[in-house]
């Protein structure tokens, strides 16, 4: 079982990379990670009172794969953000793998995203509440290798968290 001393930090060049899709071979893989990543992110809010959702590649699984716990957990498998609203809005961000940095950055108000759950059946979900639509931006962005860093509105886009 992974714990927080396996979380990828800011800076570790896999965070960087974009990732491979999840086969039909690592299927018996997934119920490890996703329990891996549940684990890490409850250690996550027990240290640092955050985290709704975390995605494999901060645990250096380099897989197209993120888990949400909001309300109810969603495994998100092979996502493909297949519609964006035109309205966006701004927020500071955060992130597992730097803790006590906030970023200032833009997020679509809602969209439409095809995925397939932990069964491998196919799944689309309209999100409509902005909450929740930047969470799943953040976490897709991890998947192609983009931090929240690299999204900054401008270079004052920097906060520590207080």
């Amino acid at each position: 079982m992974k714990h927080l001393n396996d979380l990828l930090l800011l800076g570790d060049p896999r965070l960087y990379k974009v990732c491979e899709p999840v086969t039909e071979t690592d299927q018996p893989l997934i119920g490890e990670w996703v329990r891996d990543l549940h684990n890490v992110m409850e250690e996550i809010r027990a240290k640092h009172h955050f985290g709704r959702g975390i995605a494999a590649p901060q645990l250096g699984i380099m897989k197209r794969l993120f888990y949400l716990n909001v309300k109810e957990p969603h495994v998100i498998i092979n996502p493909e953000i297949s519609w964006t609203s035109d309205d966006q809005f701004t927020l500071w961000d955060d992130c597992m793998s730097f803790p006590k940095l906030l970023v200032k950055v833009d997020r679509y108000k809602s969209l439409k995203i095809n995925y397939l759950n932990e069964y491998f059946e196919p799944q689309e979900w309209l999100i409509e509440e902005p909450n929740l639509a930047e969470l799943v931006q953040h976490e897709y962005d991890h998947l192609n290798g983009v931090l929240c860093t690299l999204r900054a509105i401008d270079e004052k886009s920097f906060r520590w968290r207080s």
